[in-house]
C-alpha cells in the first residue's frame, strides 16, 4: 500500500525519513465517531510496509463537532519508535503493520461501538 505523496508530511526519526498522512476526507464511521482517527506512515523512498496507527481521538472533521486533539509530529515520531520496537520493518514489503493506540477512545453509540 503506497502512501499518496500529495498531502503527506515528512518527518525524520532517528536519522530515517518517513512520510505520514491523515485521511483528509472523513469516513462514515469516523464521521459518526464510531471509530477513532487513524493515520498512515511509510519510509520515504521505499515501497515497503505501511504503518497504520489508530489513535484515541475522533477525526477532526467528525459530524458532531466533537473536539479532537491535533496529531503532532511528536506523536507520529513516538508511534514510529513504538512500532519499530514491536517489529515494524518499513523497508520490507508486506501487509500493513497496525499499531492500536485507541485505548481510552470514547465512541458514540452505534454498530461499531457494540
Amino acid at each position: 500500500m503506497a502512501l499518496v505523496r500529495r498531502g503527506s508530511r515528512r518527518i525524520t526519526v532517528d536519522g530515517v525519513t518517513y512520510r505520514w498522512r491523515v485521511r483528509g476526507r472523513v469516513t462514515y464511521t469516523r464521521g459518526l465517531v464510531w471509530r477513532p482517527l487513524a493515520y498512515a506512515v511509510e519510509q520515504d523512498g521505499t515501497s515497503g510496509t505501511t504503518l497504520v496507527v489508530t489513535t484515541n481521538q475522533p477525526h477532526p472533521s467528525n459530524w458532531f463537532g466533537i473536539s479532537a486533539r491535533a496529531i503532532l509530529p511528536s506523536d507520529v515520531a513516538a508511534s514510529i519508535r513504538k512500532a519499530r520496537a514491536k517489529g515494524w520493518t518499513p523497508e520490507k514489503p508486506g501487509s500493513p503493520f497496525r499499531l492500536d493506540q485507541s485505548q481510552g477512545f470514547s465512541s458514540a453509540d452505534g454498530p461499531a461501538a457494540q
